[in-house]
């Protein structure tokens, strides 16, 4: 598969995370305070829930109903209660189209 759009670099807003499916795959779409772009899972490892309902600060993301805060570099939960990475996604930009395959996870 190939990467496909995900949503347009104008659709996000800084610090606000995204929901996102591609192919039946939930993301979490994120534009940092750096300007930076990141994908992730959108299921927080700990619970069934939308990592993009969360809250942003510097490059994490944290569940809004534990606490625990995501690596939006690495997925790698950062304090308990989880403890099981979630993925991270390779982000291309092509003009104002924010591109993803979500078949293709960063390896970290």
């Amino acid at each position: 598969m190939s990467a496909q759009r995900a949503c347009g670099v104008s659709d996000l807003e800084q610090d606000t995370p995204l929901r996102v499916e591609l192919d039946g795959v939930p993301m979490a779409l994120v534009l940092d305070s750096e300007g930076e772009i990141h994908a992730i899972g959108d299921t927080c490892t700990h619970g069934d829930i939308s990592l993009s309902e969360g809250f942003v600060e510097g490059k994490t993301l944290e569940c809004w109903a534990h606490g625990s805060a995501f690596s939006l570099c690495t997925g790698k939960p950062l304090n308990l209660p989880a403890f099981e990475p979630v993925p991270v996604y390779v982000v291309q930009i092509d003009g104002d189209d924010v591109l993803i395959d979500p078949t293709v996870t960063k390896e970290v």
